[in-house]
């Protein structure tokens, strides 16, 4: 039993640390560094830098909130014209559903690596859950360099093969013209991409390498 559950434990891991990036993309202040990074391209069609913090959050925040789409149906420009076009809208719905997936995973995963350190504590199971932790974090380390390498041989045909996962068809895809490419390009996806992986493999190379279940084995028997 404790073997099952401490791998278990590895395979939550990757998730949970994926998750914790993802949440943080989701966020203001990614905004806020993103749209500043050098060389960030700008909107050939005349979005500012504030014109894109300004909007942008409006879709972050739909994807985080309980309202529907009127949401973002209601938004328009200064000049009374619809933000979005029927296709963008359609998008940000499955967007949205793909993203509620996606963050019950994650915050299930975290909810079940706590609950197990608590049982692990209380269990004595302790340094078999530590374990668990350090296979998870080479696994994490795994697969984000595997995420990286498909990433940086052709981030084109990485994003392509992810949609088509998620995504029927063309759904997703628009004219440099609409206001979702304007806001989101391309580079913004990968800096997203490889800050999340990053994010997860520095964690998980961390954990791999400071944590001792020997040691913490050993501690536990004294106490």
């Amino acid at each position: 039993m404790k073997l099952i559950l401490s791998w278990l434990v590895t395979l939550l891991l990757p998730l949970a640390l994926l998750f914790l990036g993802l949440r943080l993309l989701l966020t203001d202040a990614f905004l806020q560094i993103e749209y500043r990074m050098p060389g960030f391209p700008a909107d050939q069609y005349g979005f500012t830098r504030q014109d894109r913090l300004r909007y942008a959050p409006l879709a972050v925040d739909y994807l985080l909130n309980n309202a529907g789409i009127d949401y973002l149906a209601d938004q328009s420009f200064p000049d009374g014209s619809p933000l979005y076009n029927e296709r963008e809208l359609s998008h940000m719905q499955d967007v949205k559903r793909v993203m509620g997936g996606a963050l019950a995973v994650g915050f299930a995963s975290w909810f079940l690596l706590l609950a197990a350190a608590f049982w692990a504590r209380w269990g004595r199971w302790w340094p078999d859950y530590v374990r668990g932790v350090r296979r998870g974090g080479w696994l994490t380390v795994g697969l984000v360099a595997t995420i990286g390498m498909l990433a940086g041989i052709d981030f084109w045909r990485f994003f392509t093969d992810f949609h088509s996962l998620f995504f029927q068809g063309d759904s997703w895809e628009f004219f440099f013209s609409d206001t979702l490419i304007r806001l989101f390009p391309l580079r913004f996806w990968q800096d997203a991409v490889f800050f999340m992986a990053g994010l997860a493999a520095a964690i998980g190379l961390a954990l791999a390498l400071t944590l001792r279940p020997d040691r913490e084995a050993k501690s536990g028997s004294r106490g």
